[in-house]
């Protein structure tokens, strides 16, 4: 057995894959660009935007009518990417720290914050890390980012770390079923051209009974759910019943008894 050089740290667990960093890594430059490899995302946007929005106003008790309903409170952005969450979470009046594995991604988005003149905080650092360093947040974003790490149950454990008591969590992902992977995979990736060939692996998707299993693990309880569909008549995302595919969740980290 081959001993630790004295004073050396054993490095600490993670739930990031070193493939998907590397493979968002090599798209770093495109994320602003709304025809780019992230177009789908910017499509995507204004429905998680409008459900974020939502869950707050009604989780913290804020007027709907305020145009900056998140002011005052602290934002967590996991596996933020080029910005595009951070960025309009900052205009709405959050406090927002973004992180990210990958240092390209962090200097693009922290580069274009900088062009808009909005002060966010960007980290190239993981989410077990945040949650030992950090101050726990009011609200934790965790979109299009369970199906690419390597074990979701700890990393929703660090999530959930990272989240305050009282304070609540949004995940969105991508539901592990048939219809799934014709349309998420087949259709969206082959066929239609919306994502590289080879963003998503099927294996990987998480079903929602799957996903509020990890999060009450990790104490939290799941307080809304919806599906996302995509419309092609209005060419536009938009809320569902239906969570074959996309799907959004709301959860609220546990008071200690």
């Amino acid at each position: 057995m081959t001993e630790r050089p004295e004073g050396a740290r054993a490095r600490p667990r993670t739930s990031v894959d070193e493939a998907e960093v590397e493979r968002f890594s090599a798209l770093a430059a495109e994320w602003w660009d709304p025809r780019g490899s992230f177009a789908v995302l910017h499509r995507f946007n204004p429905v998680r935007l409008a459900y974020i929005r939502d869950q707050v106003v009604r989780h913290f008790g804020r007027d709907d009518a305020d145009p900056k309903p998140l002011a005052s409170l602290r934002v967590l952005d996991i596996g933020c990417g080029g910005g595009l969450i951070c960025e309009p979470m900052a205009r709405l009046g959050a406090e927002v720290t973004g992180i990210d594995p990958s240092e390209r991604n962090i200097g693009i988005a922290s580069a274009h914050a900088g062009q808009m003149g909005l002060d966010i905080r960007y980290l190239a650092t993981t989410v077990e890390d945040i949650a030992e360093t950090d101050p726990p947040y009011d609200l934790v974003l965790n979109l299009e980012v369970v199906e690419h790490v390597a074990d979701v149950e700890p990393f929703i454990a660090a999530c959930a770390r990272a989240t305050r008591p009282g304070g609540m969590m949004i995940v969105a992902t991508i539901n592990r079923t048939l219809r799934s992977f014709a349309l998420a995979i087949v259709g969206a990736e082959y066929i239609l051209g919306w994502l590289p060939r080879g963003t998503h692996q099927w294996e990987k998707f998480v079903t929602p009974q799957e996903l509020a299993v990890a999060l009450g693990r990790a104490g939290m309880a799941v307080t809304d759910q919806t599906g996302v569909v995509f419309d092609p008549i209005a060419g536009a995302w938009r809320r569902s019943g239906d969570s074959s595919v996309n799907y959004m969740v709301t959860a609220t980290r546990l008071k200690p008894a």
